[in-house]
Formats: C-alpha cells, sequence, structure tokens
C-alpha cells in the first residue's frame, strides 16, 4: 500500500526514480491573487509537471472542477506523463487544499499509488531541497481512466 502522505525527505531520495513522477497541483482562490502556473513556472521541484485543476475539468457546466469524463482525463493525464500505473506524488504551493484535491482526482480515475506531500512546496523549500524553473515536457503516456462510481 502507497502512503497516503509522505516527506519531503522521502521524495528527496527518490527523485528520478523509474515510475515515480512528481505532481504540483496548485490552485487558489481569486482573491490570493496568484498565478498556479507562473508560480510553477518560477519554480517547482524537479521533474514535476503541472496539474491545471481548472482546465482538467468537465467543461459542459458552469460549475467549477467538476470531473471531466474518463476520455477527458486519460488524455490530460496522459499528455503530463502520467500512467495509472505510476507512483505519484502531488503538492501544492500553499501545502493546502489543492494538493489533496488533485489526489482524489487521480485515485477515483484509477491510480492507486499517489501520496500527498506533508507541507507541499513550502516545506520542500524550508528542507533547502532543489527547485527547477521553466516549463517541462513530459513524454506523453496511456492513462487507462475508469471512474471509480
Amino acid at each position: 500500500m502507497t502512503d497516503l502522505v509522505v516527506s519531503p525527505d522521502w521524495l528527496r531520495e527518490r527523485l528520478g526514480s523509474p515510475g515515480l513522477k512528481i505532481v504540483d497541483g496548485s490552485w487558489y482562490l481569486p482573491a490570493q491573487n496568484r498565478d498556479a502556473r507562473a508560480d510553477f513556472v518560477e519554480g517547482h521541484i524537479p521533474g514535476a509537471v503541472f496539474f491545471d485543476i481548472d482546465a482538467v475539468s468537465d467543461k459542459a457546466t458552469d460549475l467549477p472542477h467538476m470531473l471531466p469524463d474518463e476520455a477527458g482525463f486519460a488524455a490530460a493525464a496522459g499528455a503530463l506523463g502520467l500512467s495509472e500505473t505510476d507512483t505519484i506524488v502531488v503538492y501544492d504551493g500553499a501545502g493546502l487544499f489543492s494538493a489533496p484535491r488533485v489526489w482524489w482526482t487521480l485515485r477515483v480515475f484509477g491510480a492507486m499509488k499517489v501520496s500527498v506531500l506533508d507541507g507541499g512546496l513550502l516545506a520542500w523549500k524550508r528542507a533547502g531541497f532543489p527547485l527547477e524553473s521553466g516549463e517541462t515536457e513530459p513524454a506523453p503516456r496511456r492513462f487507462n481512466a475508469r471512474l471509480d462510481r
């Protein structure tokens, strides 16, 4: 069984391991005046990809952040280089609520080895661990999405 929460030390020791994927699931309330993607480009955990909660959603409704259908999620996750068989660690910039939402989304579509980074990016930085900047271009993968109904 995969731990639900992993420490920055745990992740640092495993950076670059085959099958390990790191996902920045940052999202901020409008009143916070922060741009999650711009923050990601400025600095993220090495090897991370940016999961845009607004973009990976059902476009047929005006309600925010509703789950997309299986095909839509499979395409989005696959484009991020994710597979349902990967070990995935999700974090966010504030260490609060968006990483668990992305964790849940991945789980509900069939990824079973998903953890949240304890304390998020803030804890990673406090530990003095490295960041990289810029956009990432992962190799596309196949994500076999199965919505757990």
